[in-house]
């Protein structure tokens, strides 16, 4: 298969995280005779600096004329700490989201038996979590009207959705729990907001078509207390805009870094796949960032193009890479000579030499990576 990617690396560690991401790619390409051509583009903060817009045309237009897109971070401190910006790096993204139509963003959350001593959550509580997290992408609060009045005492964000905007991603949602345990959960607010009571009845409407998918309601306030006593509840999480956003971050917590999260934006025409985690600028540079979450994207990137005996093998590679430790610092605190692009590297070469046993690994890979 040919495949040309957009590669949208933007701020902080997102180049470095993202160079990972092609690194496994392009390892995937050579073992299984495909063909994936990456075109860069700036975005965020540097696209700012370079050319005052946080999304430039050229950077737009090659993502619509590209297969897909893979996406590093934005956010950069001197934008994030002044509250006056009237141009910030996460107008880039959010206005490439509704450019492309990408309305379901999907969240994969799993907590692996080798890690589960790195979260803060009780070992008991969290094993076996695998969720799907299906959250609307461009519509809700982040795209209502924003008012302000003249004083800057006093604002207002209109929090919008229609019942076509709804079903799309219900549909999908649905599919998903039928390919996966068959339950879906909405999380919405419908006491409250005459929104989630949309969603409600929308999403109840659309069900009567998946009869062997169960479905069951929680108030994100509860969702988010669940989240945390007993995720394993949950199968596929299908959710508005801004609920998704916070309940997919505090998921985060459950495997122990952010930096394991991976994400796919898609639509009808277009997708992006990008790491959960922010831009991090504290350890730019510095090779500390975990290159698993992009990496991770990747192996959706071809699940999306239907390749899925290859992504299979990159998760085996990442589980591989886990399983021996061979981490950043937010895994693993004393693996300071094991940087992100030696996680890379440690990924790559498993891809490439997937029958080495255990020993054979911890002898020549950490090796590699100077542990030893």
């Amino acid at each position: 298969m040919k495949l040309n990617i957009a590669v949208l690396s933007g701020d902080g560690i997102g180049p470095e995280v993202t160079d990972q991401a092609i690194k496994v790619l392009k390892a995937i390409a050579v073992e299984f005779d495909h063909t994936f051509l990456f075109s860069s583009a700036p975005v965020g903060a540097i696209a700012i600096d370079e050319t005052g817009n946080p999304l430039p045309d050229s950077t737009l237009d090659l993502c619509k004329k590209s297969d897909a897109v893979l996406f590093g971070s934005i956010g950069d401190p001197k934008y994030d700490n002044d509250p006056n910006a009237k141009v910030r790096p996460e107008q880039g993204l959010l206005k490439l989201r509704k450019e492309l139509g990408l309305y379901a963003n999907i969240r994969p959350v799993k907590a692996y038996d080798m890690l589960l001593d790195k979260s803060p959550l009780k070992k008991e509580n969290i094993q076996g979590t695998d969720i799907s997290i299906y959250r609307e992408l461009t519509g809700g609060i982040y795209f209502g009207e924003k008012k302000q009045n003249e004083e800057g005492t006093w604002a207002s964000d209109l929090c919008e959705y229609s019942k076509e905007e709804i079903e799309r991603i219900s549909h999908l949602a649905f599919k998903a729990a039928q390919a996966r345990r068959s339950k879906l959960t909405l999380v919405d607010k419908a006491n409250v907001l005459e929104t989630s009571r949309l969603w409600r009845k929308v999403v109840k409407q659309v069900a009567e078509s998946y009869p062997d998918v169960e479905l069951d309601f929680l108030f994100v306030d509860n969702a988010a207390m669940q989240m945390i006593l007993n995720p394993k509840q949950f199968d596929v999480i299908l959710t508005e805009n801004m609920f998704g956003d916070i309940i997919s971050d505090e998921a985060s917590v459950i495997g122990g870094s952010i930096g394991l999260l991976a994400s796919a934006s898609v639509g009808d025409k277009h997708a992006l796949f990008e790491p959960i985690h922010g831009s991090y600028p504290q350890a730019t540079g510095k090779g500390i960032a975990n290159p698993v979450a992009s990496i991770l994207s990747a192996a959706m990137l071809l699940d999306h193009f239907e390749l899925y005996q290859e992504a299979e093998l990159i998760r085996k590679a990442v589980e591989k890479s886990l399983q021996l430790n061979i981490t950043t610092p937010d895994l693993n605190p004393d693996s300071e000579n094991i940087t992100t692009s030696k996680v890379g590297d440690f990924i790559e070469d498993y891809i490439n030499n997937p029958q080495d046993s255990n020993i054979n690994f911890q002898n020549l890979h950490l090796g590699q990576s100077t542990i030893i």
